[in-house]
């Protein structure tokens, strides 16, 4: 019988160990992702871009769309009331939340076009900014859930296909490029991008980037991205997340100009978030 090498069986039993303890890590894209249920995982990234302030990690909400609905939440739709992405997802039983968007000066209304199902929020269409997300489909021969690229594709004939449509500023092209120009301002941010697999990433960086940074950031990351817009920056960006006893909120941090607080950010009200809850089985 042929003897079984000690180093091997260190190795084995240092596998077997390592799968007790921590059942719930995925080994996929290099073990990256934290598998917290099915079709649901959550990453923080330590990227080779670096940011001047903070420990320039980003964490990542990683949401497969035939176990998950997305859900648009709108103050201009429930009472006018703003509320925290914590105070969203409790009242709304949400898995996670984060920003939908930035809004104008009334407090409430989106800088692009915004639409739930019969509600809108905002009608019209801002010709400066360039990408649509788009979920809840009419239709079964589209995706569940997509950034359509008004440089790329024809929103006119997918706009009636979905009943959600948010609009702001692209960041990663439909040919995944960063399309953000060079600037020196920078901000933390919440951003919303699509994977190659079609999955939802909901993206938070508490560390101030630039734009034009933060989107080769994204593209340099091992999360198979293929598009990506901005959602929200500085202190007003948010994201928070609960489910099985796993909970965290990330809140940002004052753009360039501003003095950085002392003290951890509290976070503020918002009037439009997008958040995810569980598909009936």
């Amino acid at each position: 019988m042929k003897k079984f090498p000690f180093n091997t069986f260190l190795m084995v039993l240092g596998m077997a160990a390592w799968s007790v303890f921590l059942p719930s890590i995925c080994l996929c894209e290099e073990s990256y992702w934290r598998k917290l249920d099915e079709g649901l995982f959550v990453g923080e990234f330590d990227p080779l871009i670096k940011s001047t302030v903070k420990d320039s990690k980003i964490t990542i909400v990683k949401i497969d769309p035939k176990f998950y609905s997305f859900k648009l939440l709108c103050a201009s739709e429930h009472g006018k009331v703003k509320m925290t992405v914590r105070g969203w997802c409790e009242k709304f039983n949400l898995i996670a939340a984060i920003n939908a968007g930035m809004y104008q000066k009334d407090g409430f209304t989106n800088v692009g076009l915004m639409k739930n199902f019969s509600h809108l929020n905002n009608p019209r269409l801002n010709n400066s900014y360039k990408a649509v997300l788009a979920f809840n489909p009419t239709e079964s021969n589209v995706q569940a859930i997509q950034i359509i690229d008004l440089r790329c594709q024809d929103f006119e004939s997918l706009k009636p296909k979905y009943q959600t449509l948010i609009q702001n500023i692209r960041m990663i092209s439909c040919r995944q490029e960063n399309v953000w120009a060079k600037q020196n301002q920078v901000w933390s941010m919440a951003v919303f991008g699509i994977d190659k697999s079609g999955d939802a990433l909901f993206i938070f960086t508490e560390a101030p980037y630039s734009g034009h940074d933060f989107a080769n950031t994204l593209l340099s990351l091992p999360i198979s991205i293929f598009s990506a817009l901005y959602l929200e920056g500085g202190t007003e960006a948010n994201l928070f997340f609960s489910l099985h006893g796993i909970e965290f909120e990330r809140i940002g941090i004052r753009e360039t100009g501003f003095r950085e607080e002392p003290f951890r950010a509290v976070a503020r009200p918002i009037p439009n978030v997008i958040g995810i809850t569980k598909k009936p089985r």
